[in-house]
Formats: C-alpha cells, sequence, structure tokens
C-alpha cells in the first residue's frame, strides 16, 4: 500500500496486509486521517534512542515480524520508553517495549484470563502477579502505520510481575487493554532484526531476569559435586599414600655443603608431596633447605624451613613456643623421578666434651667449644691439640698412628663427632640431626572438601544475592513484598 500525504504530497509506501486507520508521514510528521484524507496533527518524531525503523523485518523465535509503527510515551516530564507495533504476515498484533535498554516482548490477552485473587494479585495462566506500579503516561512522539486511532489523553498503566513476565493493563478513557509480556535480552532483539547499536543499559528492568539461573545453577552443582566425589571414590580406591623419602641428615655431615639424596619415582596425576622436617631442638632452631629436583626435566622447586623451640618460666609461670617439627606441602607436583638436595644447620657450634678414652686406655680426648681437640698419650703423660677430627684423622705422627690403633678406626673425625653428642651434657649441641620424610600423597580429601566448599559459598552468594537483586527490581513499587526498613 501507499499513502499520499494531503498536508506535503509526499508518498508514504509500506507492504502491508491490515487496513490502516491513520498513518504518520515520513516526511512532515502529520498524523493523517486515511478515511478523509486530512491533517489531524504534527507529531514529533521518535529519535531518541530508537533504534528500529518502520518497515523493517527480524524474527522473534522462528516467527517474521515487521515494524508498523513506533510510539514513545512520556511518564512525568523527563521519563520516556519506547513501543514497537509489530505485525507478522497474518496481521497479529505484538508489541516490543524498551524502557533504559530492557526488552520487553508483549502479546495482547483477553481479559476475562486474567483473573483477580486480592487487590494486589491477579491470576494468568496459573501463575499469579503482584501488582507493580501505575504509570499515568501521554503520547510524546509517534510513527507508521495504525489499524486504529491514535488517542493522546491521559493513559494509566497498571503493571503486574511474577520474575521475568508481567501483565499490563492500559487503560485510556473507558478502553481497557492487557497485555501478557516477558523479558527479551537485548541480544536476542540485536540478533532479531540486526541492530548495530543498542540503547545504553542500566538500573534493573521490571521483568529483567537475575544474572544466574538458581535452578540451573543447583543442577550443576549437583553434577559437579557427583562427579567430584566419583572421582575422589577412584582415586581413594585405586591409589595409596606412599613415603618415598624418610632419612637423618647429620648436621655435621651437610655443614657448608649440601647433600644429594637417593632417587625416587612418584607416579599417577599431579599430586602434593608433603614432607616433615624434625629436630630436637631445645630452646633454639634449625634450619632445613629443601631443593626437589625433577631428573627427566631438571626443574627445581626450592624451599627453607626454620624449626623452632623455645620454653622457661615468666613470673611464676611457664611459657612455650614453636615446635620440633615442621610440615609443608609441595603442591602440584607432577610424576616422574625425582631426588632431593638437603643442607641444614642449627644453633651452636660442634658439642664440648671430655673424657673421651680408647678402649685399650692409651689416649684420651677432649673438645672445647670451638672444636678444638685435646688428645693424650697416657702413658707418657704428652698432650697434644689439633684443630679438629679431620687433622686428626690425617696425622701420621707416633701419635695420628696410636688414636687409630687404640681406637680401633682411620674414621677418626666420625668417631669424635659421635661420642662426643653422647659424653656432652648441652641440650643444643646434643640435637645432632635433622630426620625428614616426605610422603606422596595422591589421595587428598583437601581438595576435595576444598571444591565442595567454594561451591557451597557460591550457591549461597548467588542465593543472597538474587534477594537483593529483587528487592532493587522492587524498590520503585509502593507494593513491594520485601521490607523498607
Amino acid at each position: 500500500m501507499h499513502y499520499v500525504c494531503p498536508a506535503c504530497e509526499s508518498e508514504n509506501k509500506l507492504d502491508l496486509t491490515f487496513p490502516v486507520e491513520e498513518y504518520v508521514c515520513q516526511t512532515c510528521s502529520h498524523l493523517i486521517d486515511v478515511a478523509g484524507n486530512k491533517q489531524i496533527k504534527h507529531l514529533k518524531v521518535p529519535t531518541e534512542n530508537v533504534v528500529l525503523d518502520v518497515g523493517q523485518k527480524g524474527k522473534i523465535a522462528g516467527v517474521e515480524y515487521t515494524v508498523v509503527a513506533i510510539i514513545v510515551k512520556r511518564y512525568g516530564s523527563n521519563i520516556f520508553w519506547r513501543e514497537y507495533y509489530l505485525k507478522d504476515s497474518k496481521g497479529d498484533d505484538v508489541f516490543l517495549s524498551e524502557s533504559d535498554g530492557h526488552w520487553v516482548f508483549l502479546v495482547p490477552i483477553h481479559p476475562d484470563d486474567f483473573k483477580g485473587k486480592s487487590s494486589t494479585v491477579r491470576t494468568y495462566a496459573g501463575r499469579n502477579y503482584r501488582w507493580y506500579e501505575n504509570s499515568p503516561c501521554s503520547i510524546y512522539a509517534a510513527a507508521g502505520f495504525f489499524d486504529e486511532r491514535l488517542d493522546f489523553s491521559l493513559a494509566t498503566y497498571k503493571e503486574y510481575v511474577n520474575g521475568t513476565h508481567m501483565i499490563s493493563q492500559e487503560t485510556v478513557g473507558k478502553k481497557i487493554q492487557y497485555f501478557y509480556g516477558v523479558h527479551i535480552s537485548r541480544y536476542d532483539v540485536k540478533r532479531a532484526f540486526k541492530i548495530a547499536h543498542m540503547p545504553h543499559y542500566t538500573g534493573i528492568g521490571i521483568v529483567q531476569p537475575y544474572y544466574f539461573d538458581i535452578r540451573q545453577a543447583v543442577n550443576i552443582f549437583c553434577m559437579a559435586a557427583l562427579m567430584i566425589c566419583l572421582f575422589q571414590l577412584y582415586v581413594y580406591t585405586s591409589r595409596t599414600n606412599e613415603t618415598v623419602f624418610e632419612q637423618s641428615i647429620n648436621f655435621a655431615d651437610v655443614k657448608d655443603k649440601e647433600l644429594v639424596s637417593k632417587s625416587f619415582t612418584l607416579s599417577g596425576g599431579s599430586a602434593p608431596l608433603k614432607v616433615n622436617a624434625f629436630s630436637a631442638v631445645d630452646n633454639s632452631w634449625a634450619n632445613v633447605q629443601l631443593s626437589l629436583v625433577n631428573e627427566n626435566t631438571n626443574e627445581v622447586v626450592y624451599t627453607s624451613k626454620d624449626i623452632e623451640q623455645y620454653h622457661g618460666y615468666e613470673d611464676g609461670e611457664s611459657w612455650s613456643e614453636g615446635n620440633q617439627s615442621e610440615e609443608f606441602n609441595l603442591c602440584g607436583v607432577s610424576s616422574g623421578k625425582y631426588h632431593f638436595l638437603i643442607s641444614a644447620e642449627k644453633e651452636g657450634t660442634l658439642p664440648a666434651f671430655s673424657g673421651l678414652q680408647s678402649p685399650d686406655s692409651k689416649v684420651l680426648i677432649s673438645r672445647d667449644k670451638s672444636g678444638i681437640l685435646d688428645v693424650t698419650d697416657i702413658y707418657k703423660a704428652q698432650s697434644t691439640t689439633f684443630i679438629d677430627g679431620k687433622t686428626l684423622e690425617k696425622d701420621s705422627s707416633e701419635l695420628g698412628k696410636l688414636v687409630k690403633a687404640s681406637f680401633g678406626t682411620s674414621k677418626i673425625d666420625s668417631l669424635i663427632n659421635a661420642e662426643g653428642l653422647r659424653l656432652t651434657t648441652d641440650a643444643v649441641t646434643a640435637n645432632s640431626d635433622v630426620k625428614i620424610k616426605a610422603i606422596w600423597l595422591p589421595v587428598s580429601f583437601w581438595n576435595f572438601g576444598f571444591m565442595l566448599f567454594i561451591m557451597i559459598v557460591l550457591f549461597v552468594a548467588m542465593w543472597i544475592g538474587r534477594h537483593f537483586f529483587n528487592v532493587s527490581k522492587w524498590k520503585n513499587s509502593s507494593n513491594t513484598p520485601y521490607s523498607t526498613s
């Protein structure tokens, strides 16, 4: 069909399948009465935030619609929303309403289908709708073709809401119409009509859905929890925690050097390697430096741990702090062949002692706190000092030979260190070693529990968030179901 405007004589064309009573001239914006072919009034052109054009086509839920008219309605002096009149190929009406970037898809319904249960609650298709607010409005701008006359008198919209669904009651004079509306994503509208730019999105729409589907989230979390439980059950029944390394390391053996441990193999997926370090510290400290070396990739994971324990009396009360053992995890260790590089140190020096006598009673050895050895030939009553056990061990003099013969070993340094610990009365110096134990943990309930805890926290956060979302959605309603105090 095409119509010639009596005001400006321009043509207005559109492929229409319904009788037109009035149209707005696309050139001069006069409202034209078709039957009388006369102009009625001049109208404002819908421009601001209007993203569809009269005649534009788009598909919603598989049905193709044509935009036949656009109306901008005003509430108060500065609140506007846009209504797009759509028709399908059969001439049936649907509407798109947009306000602040929020879209609602509406279809007309019969008044008898919308039944009242109370002054604030009504029912449609088995669903209860709560009265939201009344909105008096008027037509601010219009464009397109209309199958009935436009009424410019003050209209009242009474809106009822249930989640993402709504019923809109439009009253103009004595005429009352009802529309059933559902939220439609702005992205669905954009795809349907191939819109380049959408209106700016602000606030929370009257039927905007919560950001997360709680029911779907419950299903996803339950399925995820079930899969985690099944996987944990498989790991628990198919794998065992295994001690892969255990050794006592003498401080004297790793003084100013590193000990290279025996190699061990880890099999399975990535898992924590739990390490326990114990040393008999007593009002003192010890330190362990541990490097885990992957022999396949040469990657090194380094860690250092202090072991401290102190105790005493103060103001008549005993106190203590620290522990003689430290436990820590090397997380995410993958399968492969490994070894440790270990070094350690402690508070204090080598243990001082006196009275280390050879089995044949020919030699007597003592050591002071600086590590100097005093070696006495008992028969000759002659004493000689040595800087340390290594020096004595390498001594080739008559006294050095006598010491080796009398103690029955050439490893004099090791003998002195071992016997010195036995003879000393100093608790700090008596602490001779650190015990290191490493356990491969393919079966770990920590990660299992942590994942379940995170899912519970997320669900609770989503549940609480939905409450505050709905409170915000209803804050402009005088009939909000939520407390406003």
